[in-house]
């Protein structure tokens, strides 16, 4: 088995952990990769290296050590390569991780072949300008759709086979999935899915109104979302935290089923209202 690493090992914290990693996998008989940027720092370790572009490709599970904000990049990209992902938890939520870093010693189950795999499904974004698509998002947790740089509210029409499905004047809308539905959306005041759910939800943020909800609608349903806003605001979608994209009154995001879906490596027994529990509600790992 061929594990590759993806982590900032420039955080001591995280180096700790790749390094103990490394010993617990130390005469498991896998071949454990990290970047070659990184040959240095661990030349006194058994592990190989290769550079960042080749990693995902020739590895049989991509492991990541971090929050869940390096865990989700990481299974996002091994999504598209079609190879399953495991998070170490080096951050402080780690909802998405497998394993927390006292719980290293499973990783010989995952050698042995003793997990899971607990399937995501993602939204694909498209940014649509006169009629063509400028620009494509693959989400596993969300598409945020929010003011820019004034604290003025935006209006904001969301769309499902040319009916309406909400229209708002808000701070702005996230569309998330059920994976994501525990992340802004949640703060958002939105509910929580089961992570095996095929569906989207519908969550304004800080909306004008005394009556606003959230919407759940299926994942077979393309969401068209238009912003309009004053002449001297404007609007920005933000997928998955990564750098944002200008949204004009002249553009339109359609929001859909991604044709590639996530897959966690799951370890242990609990399930998710249980993981849920000890992460959101007891705040212990």
């Amino acid at each position: 088995m061929i594990l590759s690493v993806f982590a900032n090992l420039n955080n001591k914290e995280t180096e700790i952990i790749a390094k103990e990693m490394l010993s617990v996998l130390k005469n498991s008989g896998c071949e454990v990769f990290f970047d070659e940027k990184y040959r240095n720092l661990l030349s006194d370790s058994l592990c190989s290296f290769s550079e960042d572009a080749n990693l995902m490709e020739i590895c049989d599970i991509a492991v990541a050590i971090g929050g869940d904000g390096t865990t989700m990049k990481t299974a996002k990209k091994a999504a598209i390569f079609g190879k399953p992902a495991l998070g170490i938890n080096g951050g402080r939520l780690g909802f998405l991780s497998g394993i927390e870093r006292n719980e290293l010693n499973l990783l010989q189950d995952v050698v042995n072949g003793n997990y899971q795999l607990d399937e995501r499904i993602m939204l694909k974004a498209e940014l649509i300008e006169n009629e063509k698509t400028v620009k494509t998002f693959h989400c596993l947790n969300d598409a945020i759709f929010s003011r820019g740089d004034f604290a003025r509210l935006i209006d904001i029409e969301v769309t499902s086979g040319g009916r309406e499905l909400m229209t708002t004047r808000a701070d702005g809308v996230i569309i998330s999935t059920p994976t994501g539905s525990t992340a802004y959306s949640l703060a958002a005041g939105g509910p929580v899915l089961s992570p095996d759910l095929q569906c989207f939800e519908v969550t304004s943020i800080c909306p004008h109104s005394l009556m606003d909800r959230s919407i759940v609608v299926g994942s077979g349903n393309t969401l068209l979302v238009k912003i309009s806003s004053d002449v001297s605001n404007n609007a920005i979608l933000t997928c998955d935290g990564e750098p944002p994209a200008a949204v004009s009154s002249d553009t339109q995001v359609a929001v859909s089923l991604s044709p590639y879906k996530a897959r966690l490596v799951k370890i242990k027994p609990d399930n998710f209202y249980e993981v849920m529990k000890k992460k959101l509600v007891d705040r212990r790992v």
